[in-house]
């Protein structure tokens, strides 16, 4: 019996032993790859996260995390990760919408208590999913950071906010759209935006050191964004901007910009990795459910091409050029100097996550996305 127990332990000990040489190869392999990407491209800083077989398998940081300090980027430190936060307001939203507080072909006017209507359509209904899908025929040329530059009252070139096509008729990002859709969290939900986005999703899924309002976000810990200007590197401050002073007197549904619903999250690379694993298994991870199933591949159905090899959902993108003869859903990110994706397929179960606080490539094109994203894919998925 005793020699049966010492078997027993020594085969689960070889078992041990080869799983984890398995995972230092498979990183070591991870890291080389990585490595040969930055040869291409002059980067202050970037971190890396991949899922494979639904589970993080590789998380690294390489990289300045703070130019003149030198300090390196760690684990926990928090990046602002631009777009990819809209795959969080569009999760706020579908969860209102399945309670029942409103229907995606819904007036949003309705909600936010004035008219949101293109001059040139004025009988054409601007609804939630055209928020959601990028196809409400407004437009970031009046900026997106200001509720009333909507209204003729307020702005005298509010004709400007608004593409010359009928809403719902074609697609063009914009950013004011999702901006619009914090405020209706908001309204829907009687709770401020970066409030409701922390309680009801983050939370939840277990990440507790990330969210919209940066002012509850220990600052010690934000990798600085920096842009290229003339061979030298050049912080940009305003991506880490305090809002504090402007919180005094917020009002719900009005002041929401403040939080950048389009753009604002700020969070480590590997917490994105358990919210990518979260949207890759259909709303759920670890039997928390944020979404229903229903909900989230309705999310990953494309309302409108947007060129011949990406389309994109209801606040998500989904793309066939990232790796030859596979398509990806995420979505990317770009401000300030940062460079960030998240792009996962459900099927397969493998995703990645990347984030650099700049970079410059030598060649003059900005391919780092899809070369992080293959360098993972060779050693994760083909491995």
């Amino acid at each position: 019996m005793k020699k049966t127990v010492l078997i027993i332990i020594a085969l689960t000990c070889l078992q041990f032993m080869a799983c984890n040489s398995k995972v230092e190869k498979l990183s070591k392999q991870a890291d080389t790859a990585i490595n040969q990407v930055l040869d291409s491209y002059n980067c202050v800083g970037l971190a890396v996260a991949v899922v494979s077989e639904n589970k993080i398998a590789y998380s690294n940081e390489f990289g300045l995390k703070n130019i003149e300090t030198r300090e390196k980027i760690s684990k926990d430190d928090l990046f602002r990760i631009a777009s990819i936060s809209k795959t969080f307001t569009s999760a706020a939203i579908m969860q209102l919408c399945e309670q029942g507080k409103f229907n995606l072909n819904d007036d949003i006017g309705d909600a936010l208590g004035y008219s949101v209507r293109n001059p040139n359509f004025p009988n054409v209904k601007i609804t939630y999913g055209m928020l959601l899908s990028h196809t409400s025929s407004l437009s970031d040329a009046e900026g997106y950071f200001d509720y009333d530059i909507l209204k003729p009252e307020t702005n005298p070139n509010y004709e400007n906010a608004y593409w010359n096509y009928a809403p719902g008729e074609k697609y063009n990002y914009c950013n004011l759209g999702f901006n619009l859709l914090g405020a209706l969290v908001e309204i829907h939900s009687g709770l401020r935006f970066d409030v409701y986005i922390r309680q009801n999703l983050l939370i939840p899924l277990g990440i507790t050191d990330a969210g919209f309002n940066i002012d509850s976000l220990e600052n010690s810990k934000f990798v600085k964004i920096y842009t290229r200007q003339d061979s030298v590197w050049i912080e940009s401050a305003d991506a880490y901007k305090s809002r504090s002073a402007e919180m005094e007197n917020y009002t719900l549904g009005k002041n929401t910009v403040l939080f950048s619903p389009t753009g604002g999250m700020k969070i480590s690379a590997v917490n994105l990795a358990k919210w990518m694993l979260c949207r890759m298994n259909y709303g759920s991870l670890n039997n928390v459910k944020i979404i229903d199933e229903e909900t989230s591949k309705l999310m990953f159905t494309p309302v409108e091409p947007t060129n011949g090899t990406s389309s994109y959902g209801l606040g998500i993108m989904v793309s066939k050029d990232l790796i030859e003869g596979d398509t990806l859903t995420g979505h990317t990110g770009s401000a300030y100097g940062l460079t960030s994706a998240m792009f996962f397929n459900p099927a397969e179960k493998f995703g990645v996550v990347m984030i650099t606080n700049g970079s410059s490539p030598k060649n003059g094109q900005d391919k780092i996305i899809p070369d992080v994203i293959n360098a993972m894919y060779k050693v994760f998925h083909n491995k």
